[in-house]
């Protein structure tokens, strides 16, 4: 559990599944990402997942500096894979800090594969 907020009142805490989700909603809304990859891959072969399994690309680890936050990823095919990260850290940053209140100290992009995207 991760808390966001305390007062004399009490806090309000989210749980750490509830981070995983946010954090592979904001990837997902990047240009140049087909997918969010699974964190371990034992075939060797990337698959996508769906809106469902989102969090399951993403691995987050509490640290005294703030969140670690470790994203997998499919990139497209044709897209220049250090913007398309650079994109995804910083629109997770933005999210996590501006929209969740949470603070962040590293956000990790792990590209597991490249992909031909369906037009």
């Amino acid at each position: 559990m991760f808390t966001i907020a305390s007062n004399d009142l009490g806090q309000i805490t989210v749980s750490r599944e509830t981070v995983e989700t946010i954090a592979g909603l904001a990837a997902v809304d990047c240009y140049g990402l087909v997918g969010m990859a699974p964190r371990r891959i034992s075939s060797g072969i990337a698959e996508i997942l769906g809106l469902e399994s989102l969090r399951k690309g993403v691995e987050v680890t509490e640290t005294p500096a703030g969140l670690a936050i470790d994203v997998y990823v499919v990139v497209g095919y044709g897209t220049k894979i250090s913007e398309v990260a650079l994109n995804v850290m910083q629109k997770i940053r933005y999210v996590m800090e501006e929209i969740a209140g949470l603070r962040v100290a590293t956000v990790n992009v792990n590209v597991q594969s490249v992909r031909v995207s369906k037009p």
